[in-house]
């Protein structure tokens, strides 16, 4: 399930604090990185805080007002990279831009904020600029760690969806093997021999079935010559 970008206030200790993360689900911190100004859509830049990378999501926060932060999950973040062109924006940062489950994904026009109030589930991309831009090659390293520990999760339909097959595919499946001289009267408990392509497990089950129809030949032969001998 897609987040998006989200108000974070959750925060422990004194003076600016740090975020509260989910320790009970594995999430741990990867880097800490003060001194980081935060930009959402076209947007002025706020004023800077303090950048925290865990293995699950961005989250900033700013040093001079505790109600002020934001996160991001990193299955959330469709793209990350170093940008370095003044014609793209005026200072060295890192580029992100974040899915928000939104078919309407217009983050660069006025419906991003209503009344003085951000709405951000219209915000689709973030920048995050340091002050020392000598520091963004390490934290695209650090993104990109992170983002190989999130993959994109797996839809339940993509798992299964081989499994299912029309009655034009088995018409299909049955004709080439009456080509090919194989039997395949398979009835569909059997359709895992057709199963992503898996040619060997189909061979292995034809086989099988082949066996079958050997031994029950071999029974009747010998049935046939007991008879003979009475």
């Amino acid at each position: 399930m897609v987040g998006g970008l989200r108000i974070f206030t959750d925060r422990v200790g004194d003076g600016a604090g740090q975020p509260v993360l989910d320790v009970n689900n594995g999430e741990g911190l990867m880097h800490v990185q003060p001194g980081v100004s935060i930009v959402l859509g076209n947007r002025a830049s706020e004023s800077p805080g303090t950048l925290y990378i865990s293995t699950k999501q961005v989250v900033w926060l700013s040093d001079t007002d505790r109600t002020k932060g934001y996160a991001v999950d990193f299955l959330s973040v469709s793209l990350h990279a170093v940008s370095r062109d003044p014609e793209a924006y005026t200072s060295p940062c890192i580029y992100t831009q974040i899915e928000t489950g939104s078919e309407d994904n217009e983050s660069e026009g006025s419906d991003s904020e209503c009344n003085g109030t951000l709405d951000l589930s219209k915000i689709n991309e973030m920048r995050l600029v340091p002050s020392d831009p000598n520091l963004l090659d390490t934290l695209f390293e650090i993104f990109c760690e992170c983002a190989e520990l999130n993959p994109e999760p797996i839809e339940e339909e993509e798992e299964v969806h081989n499994w299912i097959f029309s009655a034009d595919q088995m018409e299909d499946q049955t004709l080439e093997g009456e080509d090919s001289g194989w039997d395949t009267s398979l009835n569909p408990t059997n359709s895992i021999g057709f199963s992503n392509g898996d040619h060997d497990l189909t061979r292995t089950v034809l086989e099988l079935q082949i066996d079958d129809q050997r031994f029950e030949d071999a029974e009747e032969m010998e049935s046939d010559s007991n008879s003979t001998h009475q």
